[in-house]
């Protein structure tokens, strides 16, 4: 008698860190078990209720948000909205039945893995920083597996449990090195010329985009192209830049749909230190000035950062410090072919360019077990 698919429950999101790290999972699981059925769990409003649908799979949300310290109607909404996803948590793993859940941080992550977990489900946490959110540490105990992206995470983890796998990445960033000539037609740019690449996520990051606003006449002046993702946000203030700055090589975008092209043609890239961010800087080998994030749970940017700092990977500045020290340390690093190249084969070493397939063979694994327990 044939086995019965797997069913497999993903939850978490909030943030693209945790969304296509989760969806990078799925695929890898459903390449390798074609019949299994995948499921995610996501918190009702957020990218996830879109991104999970778009990638070909289905989605529940449940009501959860995160726990704010000050007081607002959050905070006193907290506790009725953790109850109610608690329950449909519970509704949603009977209906179900799955063999397996993967956690990859987030809201929704912990009310349906707390469930399953007391349910005898067996659990695995994916943990992209390198300093864990509560809801990972909490959980931690009573997972299966726990797979890391970076070295002595068992600060925080049973070191039984730990698995350093690396962070899941989108494909098509794999193989940027064929791509310059594609990406200089793409972009309209100039192969001969250096090339800048800043980003600071879909919505933008006000600090770094006032910094590149303030120096753009110095990378002018100094013959650099700039690819600025600015964002949502900043957009209607930048885009009046475009008519004059656009003939220099310089181009403004709110978002930029080809990171491959982008990450293909740029020798210099600033960015926050979003764990994505960091693991897709880490496979395209791409020199770096990070400039954390001071608005994130536990400063766990900073501590990203610093992990890739420790290994002369890359070069950070403070938020703080960014609008006076970022143009001149652009320009000193992107003319110092020395400086370009030691960083570039550093941030190499930190890669781990199978880390979904890894996951996944796991998950399987786990499920396999659990599934000839029963």
């Amino acid at each position: 008698m044939p086995e019965k698919p797997l069913n497999i429950i993903i939850s978490g999101g909030g943030t693209g860190g945790h969304v296509f790290p989760a969806i990078a999972i799925a695929d890898a699981l459903k390449n390798l078990e074609p019949q299994a059925n995948i499921l995610f769990v996501g918190a009702t409003g957020k990218m996830e209720m879109e991104k999970a649908p778009a990638a070909g799979y289905p989605i529940k949300g449940i009501p959860v948000r995160g726990f704010q310290r000050r007081l607002s109607l959050s905070l006193i909404s907290f506790p009725f909205r953790l109850i109610i996803s608690l329950i449909k948590s519970r509704s949603i793993i009977r209906r179900f039945k799955p063999g397996v859940v993967v956690g990859v941080g987030g809201y929704a992550s912990g009310p349906l893995l707390k469930v399953a977990v007391n349910s005898g489900i067996p659990a695995v946490i994916q943990e992209q920083n390198s300093y864990p959110g509560v809801t990972n540490k909490l959980l931690a105990g009573k997972a299966e597996r726990i797979c890391v992206a970076y070295e002595n995470m068992e600060k925080y983890f049973p070191k039984d449990k730990i698995l350093l796998y690396g962070n899941p990445v989108r494909k098509d960033i794999l193989n940027t090195e064929t791509k310059k000539q594609e990406a200089a037609a793409y972009f309209n740019l100039d192969t001969k010329h250096k090339t800048l690449l800043v980003t600071g996520g879909s919505l933008g990051a006000r600090t770094i985009n006032e910094s590149i606003h303030k120096y753009l006449q110095l990378f002018i002046d100094n013959g650099l192209q700039v690819i600025w993702q600015c964002g949502k946000n900043y957009f209607p203030e930048a885009a009046g830049l475009i008519p004059e700055v656009e003939s220099k090589g310089i181009r403004i975008m709110e978002f930029i749909s080809r990171m491959d092209l982008a990450y293909a043609i740029a020798d210099l890239v600033v960015s926050r230190a979003g764990a994505l961010s960091l693991s897709e800087l880490c496979i395209v080998g791409k020199p770096a000035v990070l400039i954390p994030s001071p608005n994130v749970a536990e400063d766990h940017q900073t501590h990203n950062a610093m992990a890739l700092v420790k290994n002369k990977a890359a070069i950070m500045i403070r938020d703080s410090e960014a609008r006076e020290k970022l143009g001149k340390t652009i320009i000193e690093i992107i003319n110092d072919n020395v400086v370009l190249l030691k960083l570039s084969e550093n941030i190499k070493k930190m890669a781990y360019t199978d880390a979904a397939e890894r996951i996944a063979k796991e998950v399987l694994a786990i499920a396999d077990k659990n599934r000839k327990n029963l």
